[in-house]
Order: structure tokens, then C-alpha cells, then sequence
């Protein structure tokens, strides 16, 4: 019998994030507007994720195993918004417990904007040529989506998170390689489904390379927000 949507959420991805949030309140130092980095992430996340996600849905990239999820908002499954909110959380906290050490005396100079911005075009470019082609489509989706979030990113600070890449590659494979596993499961078991008609066909040790690109670029977008977000928080001190 294949497991809910809810279940899974529930066993695979509850735990992780009751022990960040145990930790984080631990380790509580009395800082709001630091832990009010996580919250304004959460925001930006479903509001930026929700309309690309429901149109793969309906577009057919994707799909749910029959009685597998509780209620559809739009096209997307409740579980869906769940998902994507526990992920910004789970990671969010999960950086907040490295030691990122912010410097508010580093400063980054309009080349440094020009190249991080360019970056995110390249992406962006090579995500829209993606979309072109059926087998590419979900892959070219996700680095479209991602470009101008990336572009955003690098172009306040790339020379910042590069200069921190020991801690940076630390919080993304870290969550990026916990959820891709779920994933791996996720699809083994039913709960989802990917359309072979837009997807590559490559996978690593089972699991397809759009779903590790997605969980890969989503935690790079959590993990520089957060990172950079402590940076400009310490400038502003």
C-alpha cells in the first residue's frame, strides 16, 4: 500500500525539524530580527514557488499516486505547500545552527554586482534553451525558475558566499542529500509520480537528476538568503 503524502511529510521530514527547532531553542540568544531571517524566507519561498509548481502540475511533469494526498489548493496538493514550507524551515534552521560569522566590514563593488548578475542570466539562458525540448523541459523549468533568484543572490554578494564556501557547502549538501533520499523514497513507494515524456531519464543511485537539481538550487537559495541576510543584519548594526 502506498504511503500518504502526509505520512511522509510526517515520518520523513517531522523529526529533522523538531530537532532543529529543539536546538534553535536551545541555543536561543535573544536575536529576533536574526531568526526573523527564517520567517521572511518562508514567505518569499511559497510565494515565488507556489505558481511554477502548480503549473508543472498541471502541465504534467508530475503527478500523485491515487489516494495519496488529502485536498488540492489550485492544482497542487495541500501536502505540496506543506512540503515547501517545511523545507525552507527544516534548511533555514539547519543553517542557523553553522557557524556563519558574519562581517559586516566586507563590502562588495559594482563589478562584483555586474559578474553575480551576468551569472544569473547564463543560468537563465540555459534554462529557457532547456525548455524547448520535451526531455529537458522539467530540468530547463527549474533553472529558469532559479535564474533570477540567483541573479539576485550573486549580484549582492557571490564574492561574500565565496569567500565562506567551506560553511556554504556544509549547509546546502547537507539538507540537499537528506531530502533527496526522502525523494528517492517518495517515488520508489508512489507518492509521486515524473511524466517520462519531460524528464532525462538519468538518475543517481535511482533518484532523477531533475529532482537533486531542484532540492540542490532550492537550498542554495535558503542557504545564501540566510547567509547574506546575517551579513547585511551585521552591516546595519
Amino acid at each position: 500500500m502506498t504511503t500518504s503524502y502526509l505520512t511522509f511529510l510526517a515520518v520523513a521530514v517531522g523529526p529533522p525539524l523538531a530537532a532543529l527547532t529543539a536546538l534553535r531553542v536551545a541555543r536561543w540568544d535573544g536575536d529576533r530580527y536574526r531568526l526573523a531571517g527564517v520567517g521572511v524566507l518562508l514567505v518569499l519561498a511559497m510565494t515565488y514557488t507556489t505558481p511554477w509548481d502548480n503549473y508543472l502540475v498541471a502541465r504534467g511533469v508530475w503527478w500523485y499516486g491515487e489516494g495519496t494526498v488529502v485536498a488540492r489548493i489550485w492544482h497542487a496538493p495541500l501536502e505540496e505547500y506543506l512540503f515547501i514550507a517545511t523545507q525552507t524551515l527544516l534548511t533555514g534552521l539547519w543553517v542557523q545552527t553553522l557557524p556563519v560569522r558574519p562581517d559586516g566590514e566586507f563590502l562588495s563593488t559594482r563589478r562584483d554586482a555586474a559578474v553575480g548578475a551576468l551569472a544569473g542570466v547564463a543560468v537563465g539562458a540555459v534554462g529557457v534553451a532547456f525548455l524547448f525540448r520535451d526531455a529537458t523541459f522539467y530540468v530547463g523549468a527549474i533553472l529558469a525558475w532559479a535564474a533570477p533568484v540567483l541573479g539576485l543572490q550573486w549580484a549582492v554578494g557571490w564574492r561574500y558566499l565565496w569567500e565562506r564556501r567551506r560553511v556554504f557547502a556544509v549547509a546546502v549538501l547537507v539538507p540537499t542529500l537528506f531530502l533527496a533520499a526522502a525523494d528517492r523514497y517518495a517515488i520508489a513507494d508512489g507518492i509521486w509520480v515524473l511524466a517520462d515524456q519531460y524528464t532525462t531519464g538519468l538518475t543517481v543511485l535511482g533518484l532523477p537528476v531533475e529532482e537533486g537539481a531542484f532540492f540542490f538550487v532550492t537550498n542554495v537559495f535558503v542557504s545564501q538568503g540566510l547567509i547574506l541576510y546575517a551579513w547585511v543584519l551585521a552591516r546595519w548594526r
